[in-house]
């Protein structure tokens, strides 16, 4: 499809015919299941990146007006074109006005592998990203955990990445998975200073235990490290 074109009622039905086009219905029963989703149309991730980034390159401003995101896929394809936008500001500025339509954790997360230029702009990211830390919105919060996971585990940032997941105080599931995925990736990448972290931290006991599951199923830790990480569960 030419996304070259004003976005209209017309050619958005255009699109969403497009976009049935594509559906494979054994994907989107498995994707359903993990998503726990029951709008999807069922079109894979990669075609969903490729027309975002397709989308990104002409009148996107247009595809977020006319998006009327009733379905996973054009919520997802929404967070992804931000992504592909090459201006900071005005990647956040698309960003603050996606929050309201992120329900699932895989846009969430597909979304914030895609925002790339945090990595450019990491001090000021880091900014906006304690701003989204101190909102109630629990998937502002995890959007927050998740950038500061794939773009913050640095020898800049990793102290302060101790000290960010020891006063996140959300009871949501997937804040609290979030904060027990972003200190494992620490272990992996900061072995020694992340392990002492451990021994003296302010994690409730089910995030830690948590974050030791997930270490522990890491194929780059070794398993004497994992027998050792065995014993510090609660």
């Amino acid at each position: 499809m030419n996304f070259d074109i004003k976005w209209n009622k017309e050619n958005y039905q255009k699109f969403l015919e497009y976009l049935d086009s594509l559906k494979d219905i054994e994907y989107k029963n498995f994707h359903a299941k993990l998503t726990k989703e029951d709008d999807l149309i069922g079109v894979k991730t990669p075609k969903l990146k490729s027309i975002a980034k397709d989308i990104s390159k002409y009148n996107y401003q247009g595809f977020f007006k006319a998006n009327t995101h009733k379905t996973y896929e054009e919520r997802t394809i929404h967070g992804l074109v931000i992504g592909y936008l090459r201006n900071y500001d005005d990647t956040v500025f698309y960003l603050d006005r996606f929050f309201k339509y992120i329900d699932n954790w895989a846009t969430c997360d597909l979304m914030c592998a895609n925002l790339k230029i945090f990595k450019r702009n990491l001090d000021k990211g880091f900014i906006y990203i304690n701003d989204l830390l101190s909102s109630n919105d629990g998937w502002k919060i995890r959007v927050a955990l998740v950038l500061l996971n794939n773009y913050y585990v640095n020898d800049k940032y990793i102290d302060k990445l101790f000290d960010i997941a020891d006063n996140v105080s959300c009871e949501q599931y997937y804040v609290k998975m979030s904060v027990a995925w972003l200190i494992s990736t620490c272990y992996v990448k900061y072995q020694d200073k992340t392990y002492n972290y451990l021994l003296n931290n302010k994690l409730d006991d089910w995030i830690f235990n948590k974050t030791i599951q997930k270490i522990k199923e890491s194929k780059r830790v070794g398993e004497k490290e994992k027998q050792e990480l065995s014993l510090l569960k609660r």
